[in-house]
């Protein structure tokens, strides 16, 4: 009953910025943890950056900087500020959400991805 719901990707220079959202919707008792993890062409996939509801945030050593990930409870929402990116940056951008969704259901969702492409 859980969607997963992506937008931000696109095109973008090098040094320039985009936010990525991904909300969550459904019978959703509480998140535990939202994140982002990127898959470019030959590499495998990765980690970007993850938060818990209480705010705690891990990076990748290679976005520690750059970017931001936040969260809003109250929307079920976590965003992904991008700046400074880089050509290395383009990939399918996939959200990833831990929820609870009653006393003793927890579950882990995807979100389709969508394609962040860093390019002149």
């Amino acid at each position: 009953q859980v969607q997963m719901v992506e937008s931000g990707g696109g095109l973008v220079q090098p040094g320039g910025s985009l936010r990525l959202s991904c909300a969550a919707s459904g019978s959703i008792l509480r998140i535990n943890t939202m994140g982002w993890y990127r898959q470019a062409p030959g590499l495998e996939r990765e980690l970007v950056a993850t938060i818990t509801s209480g705010g705690w945030a891990n990076y990748v050593d290679s976005v520690k900087g750059r970017f931001t990930i936040s969260i809003d409870n109250a929307k079920n929402t976590v965003y992904l500020q991008m700046n400074s990116l880089k050509p290395e940056d383009t990939a399918v951008y996939l959200c990833n959400a831990d929820l609870m969704l009653g006393r003793w259901s927890q579950r882990d969702y995807w979100g389709k991805g969508t394609l962040v492409t860093v390019s002149s």
